[in-house]
């Protein structure tokens, strides 16, 4: 083995063999806005430096300090969004929508073959939208911008078939044997008894112990897949299905083995999503301490107070999507400086 250390991903070499994945990216971009343009939706930018990055529990941030100028502002954390979400689901409220937004995004520890610190995010929202419509726009979308057979690590999918679409409790009964929905409690929380976790596992841990190993591996193989209605516990800012409150309207899309987006049927109760804020706040701290948590994003619900429209909105990993459309192997291949620039 070699101890020689890699060259930079500036370096001539490293550049010209990443080059035709990158002119690939390029023309995926321009072919998205032009997609979404014809459609009215209207492209917007949002800011990336912010009060609370994100809500979910298990992301972690990046920080930053606010230094006040000339007596203007106050000292404040701050924080690189994880996501575009809160931002883009303001200018619902305020009447901007549809809105899409190619968004450059920030996860710390996060890197991989199909993982980057920094990365783009593509997120859209259509007021009036159902989540079958917005399956139906999403497989558009996907077979719009790249070839019919789109490959990853020795798994292909024909993109001309038909994307499939499975709820979580079919795919558990299937793959799993159980019932995933007879441990969710009236109250929307899980039951790990009754989900057969083991002795040290929550809820959570033994769900996604259970779809890591026997419900991911059979998505998104021969066709693409859309996975539906998560279990209540996991419907993050997403509504619950009416005629079965133990289920959120929430979908992941799969296609040659990688998973692509997340979508939600929007939540907007500002009650019950300010409940939701406050239990993931508290969970965080006591996961990651205060030091890696940030409060809730009070400016976000009040503009849910205000009235967000009904309607719904996904978030999908544009660069994976690139990987994708492109045949390249890694997300470093289609980033003109890699995951890590700068060594």
């Amino acid at each position: 083995m070699s101890n020689t250390p890699a060259s930079p991903p500036w370096h001539p070499e490293r550049l010209a063999a990443r080059l035709p994945f990158l002119e690939a990216r390029a023309r995926l971009t321009a072919e998205t806005r032009a997609w979404f343009t014809a459609r009215g939706y209207r492209e917007v930018e949002t800011p990336c430096l912010v009060p609370a990055p994100g809500m979910e529990v298990h992301l972690r941030g990046f920080s930053a300090e606010f230094d006040p100028h000339l007596g203007q502002g106050e000292r404040r954390k701050l924080w690189l969004r994880t996501s575009p979400e809160l931002a883009l689901k303001r200018l619902l409220v305020g009447g901007a929508g549809p809105v899409f937004e190619l968004a450059r995004v920030w996860r710390n520890g996060e890197i991989g073959s199909r993982h980057a610190p920094e990365f783009t995010m593509l997120e859209w929202y259509r007021p009036g939208l159902a989540l079958d419509g917005l399956m139906d726009e999403t497989e558009a979308l996907v077979r719009r911008l790249c070839p019919r057979l789109v490959a990853h690590e020795e798994v292909t999918t024909d993109l001309a078939l038909a994307f499939e679409r499975i709820t979580v409790a079919e795919a558990f009964h299937k793959w799993v044997g159980i019932d995933v929905l007879a441990s969710i409690r009236e109250d929307g929380t899980g039951d790990a008894a009754a989900l057969g976790a083991r002795d040290d596992e929550s809820w959570e841990e033994a769900f996604f112990r259970l779809l890591l190993e026997h419900v991911e591996p059979r998505l998104g193989r021969e066709r693409a897949s859309f996975l539906t209605h998560w279990p209540a516990p996991q419907a993050a800012l997403a509504r619950r299905d009416p005629s079965d409150p133990r289920v959120a309207l929430r979908f992941e899309l799969f296609a040659a083995g990688v998973e692509l987006a997340n979508a939600f049927d929007e939540l907007t109760d500002v009650e019950e999503q300010a409940a939701r804020f406050a239990h993931d706040v508290a969970e965080r701290e006591r996961l990651y301490g205060a030091e890696n948590s940030w409060p809730v994003d009070a400016d976000f619900l009040a503009a849910l107070a205000q009235g967000m429209p009904a309607g719904s909105g996904i978030a999908l990993g544009f660069d994976r999507l690139a990987m994708l459309a492109s045949g390249a192997r890694r997300i470093e291949d289609v980033l003109w400086l890699g995951g890590f620039p700068y060594g």
